[in-house]
């Protein structure tokens, strides 16, 4: 039987197949191989006992893609969720997710929730900083309905993670957009007490036909990733339409005659993409090699 795993704690798999949610174990040949099940992951399984709903996964199937943080598999994009205000956004935080996404190949949409917090005029300055960066950037209120039509229309047909610090309205986000969010963790929680709705862990929702939620775990920081420091500047999209800088492999940071700094002074960049850039060129360069 086929199933795709939506919730995975302590070593038990829950897989939603057509039959119904499955509390699977993995097989020890992932230990050995060193693989481990994620969410999103389509899989291979045995039923044990039917009249309990249990099985064993017996094979992963191929992933289109795998993401490191949050863990999990077959995402067709992420959408990252920051407050426009209580508490204030820490856009370097933010730009740290992006960058990570992009490293991993994984289209973002940006949202700012509480939109009713704040002034219109800041709405409209969070969202320049960000027009540039290569993806769409919602202001709404999930407390006021306002602007979740638009954002229903960039999740519709996708697999989407749904990811951002704690405190923004994450939660409130996803019960909004599957109403029926608690109905369908009541289908894990009855079979363990420790299944209960939280996101401490991943856990795939079903919004509509061949649209899916998957609520990750809140995070307050990101460290600085496996990357030469070279390589920082080919995940910030805006640095891509200036390639005509003086020197061949510009980092654009010191060197003269670079042509991302003109377009920084031209007000063509964003200063704050640009300052979270150096911050983040410096960490990479700072970084000790072991």
């Amino acid at each position: 039987m086929q199933g795709k795993i939506i919730k995975g704690i302590a070593g038990f798999y829950y897989v939603r197949t057509k039959s119904g949610v499955y509390e699977c174990r993995a097989k020890g040949i992932f230990r050995k191989d060193r693989r481990k099940p994620l969410v999103g992951d389509d899989v291979e399984m045995t039923v044990l006992q039917e009249e309990e709903q249990e099985g064993n996964i017996d094979e992963i199937l191929p992933r289109k893609n795998e993401l490191i943080r949050p863990a999990a598999a077959n995402i067709d994009q992420a959408l990252v969720i920051f407050a426009a205000a209580k508490p204030k956004p820490n856009l370097n935080l933010l730009d740290r997710f992006l960058i990570a996404m992009e490293k991993q190949g994984v289209p973002s949409v940006i949202c700012f929730n509480k939109a009713d917090a704040v002034p219109e005029e800041e709405c409209g300055r969070l969202q320049d900083i960000y027009r540039k960066c290569g993806c769409p950037v919602l202001c709404v209120s999930a407390l006021e309905g306002r602007g979740i039509g638009d954002l229903r229309a960039l999740l519709r047909g996708k697999t989407t993670a749904v990811a951002g610090p704690s405190g923004v309205g994450k939660s409130t986000m996803v019960n909004l957009l599957v109403p029926d969010a608690g109905m369908q963790t009541g289908e894990i929680s009855r079979k363990i007490d420790r299944g209960r709705h939280t996101t401490r862990h991943s856990e795939i929702f079903i919004v509509e036909e061949d649209t899916f939620l998957m609520d990750t775990p809140g995070f307050s920081s990101l460290d600085v990733w496996d990357m030469a420091k070279e390589d920082l500047k080919d995940y910030m999209p805006e640095f891509a339409p200036y390639g005509a800088c003086r020197f061949l492999g510009c980092t654009h940071t010191h060197e003269p005659d670079c042509a991302v700094k003109a377009a920084l002074e031209a007000g063509e960049i964003s200063r704050q993409r640009y300052e979270d850039y150096l911050e983040m060129y410096e960490e990479l360069k700072n970084r000790k090699r072991y």
